[in-house]
């Protein structure tokens, strides 16, 4: 059961913050990305006795496309409301461009924040042509200057041929990206997208993430995704605010929050995770899988010597092996197929339960007996035992 782990850098507990690192494909750290354009200080709002944001601090900056990912009731869509001036918060500030849009006595109504929105239905005017769409909030321009934007979006988009067809005509795939051009058309300060694939079908779902990405980029616009799906969220975004009960409880870029998740929420909620016991001793650390050096766990102090913590584990973190009964580390209680690969539970000698993820074609039975082994690459968030 050899490690093979980075050396830790930067002490952390359960809610301290590390420092963000570039996801692979996006992502970026803060230090690095542009001015702000989007700032919300203590941003709360209630409605009657419940609070559904409570103390939001966040800054987006330009060019950024940040995602605010959480469960159903987190407060994110509110968040989003807030933004666009469809709620007015009942405590903190909002900034647009350094503009102060709402706080105290200040309250821009929506049509003058420059804040664009792509709504789930995307609500195009079935009695307009495509480019009639587009053109919609052009009301400031001439007649050749709206033609002039109207077609350069279009070719953004990919719908320079549809401009005299009526969205009705389109699939949904090519309505979502109409109603994107018109409300670029205007060049907002920011963009917001609220659930913006919730009403596309899976395989379509998957094909706009990448062509979503690729416009907003294009055109340069700092935009705003509100979502519940970790995998677009994670997909997509340069950085992702994971919201739980009205709060922020993380900011990072999508592969720092996966690997480095400050808090026990955001670990359960992105991806499969599980949580193996682990005793903190001097010379290592005794799990029920084996006994493993303490650089494995990110940030350990001596502090936490001869105390129990939890450490995150994720299927790709661990491997089953066949043996005996008398030499297992557990036994295998559920199996679970994804077509490419099997993810198995197993139930430890402790009563813990980690996944272990396999190729598809290594098989294993509901009750067979496997040695587990720690093949992450990577150190381990971990957290004290509550």
């Amino acid at each position: 059961m050899a490690n093979r782990v980075e050396q830790d850098r930067d002490p952390t507990a359960e809610t301290a913050t590390p420092p963000a690192q570039p996801n692979a494909v996006y992502g970026s750290d803060e230090a690095s990305l542009g001015d702000p354009v989007l700032e919300l200080e203590g941003v709360v709002k209630q409605f009657g006795p419940e609070t559904a944001v409570s103390g939001v601090d966040l800054t987006v900056h330009e060019g950024e496309l940040l995602t605010l990912l959480g469960p159903s009731g987190c407060g994110k869509t509110t968040t989003l409301r807030t933004l666009a001036g469809l709620e007015a918060p009942t405590a903190g500030e909002i900034r647009v461009a350094d503009e102060v849009v709402a706080g105290d006595d200040v309250f821009v109504d929506p049509e003058n924040r420059d804040v664009g929105m792509v709504f789930q239905e995307f609500a195009l005017f079935p009695h307009l042509t495509v480019a009639e769409n587009v053109a919609f909030g052009l009301t400031d321009a001439d007649e050749t200057a709206t033609e002039e934007r109207v077609a350069e979006l279009l070719e953004l988009v990919g719908l320079a041929e549809y401009g005299d067809r009526s969205p009705t005509d389109l699939s949904g795939g090519q309505r979502q990206r109409v109603a994107l051009a018109r409300s670029l058309a205007p060049e907002p300060d920011v963009l917001l997208l609220d659930e913006p694939f919730s009403n596309l079908d899976v395989r379509l779902r998957v094909e706009m993430r990448e062509e979503v990405r690729r416009i907003l980029k294009e055109a340069g616009v700092t935009a705003i995704s509100v979502t519940h799906d970790q995998e677009e969220a994670l997909s997509i975004s340069d950085r992702v605010a994971v919201m739980n009960d009205g709060q922020i409880e993380q900011v990072a870029a999508p592969g720092e929050l996966f690997e480095h998740p400050e808090s026990r929420f955001v670990a359960s909620f992105i991806g499969q995770a599980a949580f193996l016991p682990a005793r903190i001793e001097r010379d290592g650390i005794q799990t029920a899988i084996g006994s493993f050096d303490r650089s494995l766990l990110k940030g350990m102090t001596d502090e936490y010597v001869d105390t129990d913590v939890d450490v995150l584990v994720r299927p790709d973190d661990l491997r089953a092996n066949p043996t005996t009964e008398a030499s297992a580390d557990g036994e295998v209680v559920q199996r679970q197929y994804t077509g490419p690969s099997f993810v198995y539970h197993v139930e430890l000698g402790d009563g813990s339960i980690v996944r272990c993820l396999h190729n598809h074609a290594e098989n294993f039975d509901v009750g067979d007996s496997v040695d587990v082994e720690l093949v992450a690459d990577h150190t381990l968030m971990w957290y004290p035992v509550r």
